[in-house]
This record gives C-alpha cells, sequence and structure tokens, in this order.
C-alpha cells in the first residue's frame, strides 16, 4: 500500500487525510497569511533560499511574524521533501496568522501557523509548451498598489480567481490582469513578457505585479543570450501586436501565449525567442548550483 505524503504543520507531520488546520485560523478566515511555490527537479529544490526570502519579505509586509528562522525555514523545506522521497515535486509553503477569534483583530492570533505541503502540480503542460495557450483580457482588475498589493504573495487570491473564472467561462486557457488605469499587469499568478522587433518587455513591479522568482531567472537568461530586456509600461494594443507573448512562474514555467482576446500572437504558436528561452530555462532548473540537494 503506497504511504500517504506527510504534511508538516507546526512543527510535527501528518499523513494527508489527517492534515488541518482550525476553523478559526485567520488564514481561512480571512486569507490572512503568505505564501510560496517552489519547484523541486531531480531532487534540487530551485531557488529555496530565495523563495524563503521572498516569504519573509510579503510577511514583513503584512506585520507577520514567522516563528521560525529564514534558515529553519529551508531547512524544514528540505526535511519535509526528503521524508516524502519526492524527486521532482511541488512544494507550497505557508504562513497564516494563526488561531484567533472570530474578529478580525490580528492580535487575538498568538502563533503563526506554518504549513509545508510537498506534493506535484500540473499547469499548461504537453501541446501547451509547444502550441502556447489562450488568454483573455479579463474586467477583473488588479487591486492598486496602495491597496492590498499583488506584490505582497498573501493567501488573499480572490482578485485572480474571479479573473481566472472569467477565463474558464470564456473558453480561454488563462487571464490577464490589467491595473486599475488600463495597464498591463500580469497573468492570474504569473508574470508576463512581451517580444517586440527582438527586444523583450515585461511590466515593473510598481504595476502590482508580483517580483517573479521565475522572471528573474528568465530575465537573466535573455541577457546572456543577447537580448534587450526593459521593464515598461504595456497597453493591450502592445499586446495585440506583439512578435511574441509568454508567462513565467514557479509552477507554469514558461508558456507560451498564443492568442489574446481571439487575437492571434505572432504565427500563433511559441516564437523562436520563448523556445530558446525554454531550453535554457529548462537547463538551468537541472544545475544543481541553482537551489539546494535533497539528501534522501
Amino acid at each position: 500500500m503506497e504511504q500517504e505524503l506527510q504534511i508538516y504543520i507546526d512543527g510535527k507531520y501528518y499523513p494527508k487525510s489527517q492534515a488541518k488546520v482550525s476553523v478559526y485560523d485567520h488564514g481561512l478566515l480571512y486569507g490572512d497569511g503568505v505564501f510560496e511555490g517552489i519547484r523541486v527537479y531531480d531532487g534540487v529544490v530551485f531557488k529555496l533560499k530565495e523563495h524563503v526570502q521572498r516569504l519573509y519579505s510579503s510577511a514583513h509586509a503584512l506585520l507577520l511574524k514567522i516563528p521560525i528562522t529564514q534558515e529553519e525555514m529551508v531547512n524544514t523545506v528540505v526535511e519535509t521533501i526528503r521524508k516524502n522521497k519526492l524527486k521532482d515535486s511541488y512544494v507550497r509553503l505557508v504562513v497564516t496568522r494563526g488561531v484567533g477569534d472570530l474578529g478580525l483583530d490580528p492580535r487575538k492570533c498568538c502563533t503563526p501557523t506554518v504549513i509545508i505541503i510537498a506534493d506535484n502540480i500540473k499547469l499548461h503542460e504537453g501541446e501547451a509548451k509547444v502550441k502556447g495557450i489562450t488568454t483573455l483580457v479579463s474586467w477583473v482588475r488588479r487591486n492598486p498598489v496602495d491597496g492590498s498589493s499583488h506584490e505582497a504573495k498573501s493567501l488573499n487570491y480572490l482578485n485572480s480567481i474571479m479573473a481566472k473564472i472569467e477565463a474558464n467561462m470564456s473558453g480561454a486557457d488563462e487571464a490577464i490582469c490589467l491595473t486599475p488605469n488600463g495597464l498591463v499587469a500580469e497573468g492570474v499568478g504569473e508574470n508576463i513578457f512581451l517580444v517586440k522587433n527582438g527586444k523583450i518587455l515585461t511590466p515593473p513591479t510598481s504595476t502590482g505585479a508580483l517580483e517573479g522568482i521565475t522572471s528573474a531567472a528568465v530575465k537573466d537568461l535573455a541577457k546572456k543570450l543577447g537580448y534587450e530586456v526593459t521593464e515598461a509600461n504595456l497597453t493591450t494594443f502592445m499586446l495585440f501586436t506583439a512578435d511574441e507573448l509568454f508567462f513565467t512562474g514557479t509552477a507554469a514555467e514558461i508558456v507560451p501565449i498564443r492568442q489574446v482576446n481571439w487575437r492571434p500572437i505572432g504565427q500563433g504558436a511559441a516564437g523562436p525567442i520563448t523556445k530558446k528561452l525554454m531550453v535554457e530555462f529548462r537547463k538551468l532548473t537541472r544545475d544543481p548550483n541553482q537551489g539546494i540537494a535533497v539528501k534522501y
């Protein structure tokens, strides 16, 4: 009989079927917490330290004090993967405000809840990486940067979920979200890149987009390949008339976009620059120097 996955919650491991949090946890009641998605490739946790650093930055922005150090968090993530004997997997690292009462006041939450799930995820696999995906520019605008900005990777993803629902109901694979003043921000859970005349453009984080770890890696790869990469405000017209478009993200990796609001992009498939970046990114994820190895 196959052993159940072991889920880490506050210093202990529980079988997947028994892993639970309190109904009074403010992460459940109010989306009050932060998270990270992390990939493991052939036993190497890709960019683990960078993910943990971003987790603590998001928590700091929310005045959420994580009860263990960054080094302890790194070690615990590695141990959770080792315990589950997963060579290729996806890790969801979650920290909530913890158990409180039914009121909003975070002072009622004594101790944050730390959860680590090591499992698998599939997002835009197979033909999507070759043919590209279809997208819809959503009516759901990104929250303004002076509100609950998506620069902090919080547990409140209702904004993204509503955009995803719209894409689903319209028959598109994914949604693209705009800022309140109509500039391109990001996908529902991915950063977006545009290629025009051999140059690569991506929105700045001042649009409220998350500062992606995969995005940063792709920028570095593009520069090493000799491409000019610029952060710039993008409009929907620029999307419609791009030579190539692609998403980046931990779960998505690099995914070509072949269509935006029924308008074909380029040749309607993955473009040459996107393809080159996909090849180089795959090499990068297999480099043991790009993460922390798990000793099984």
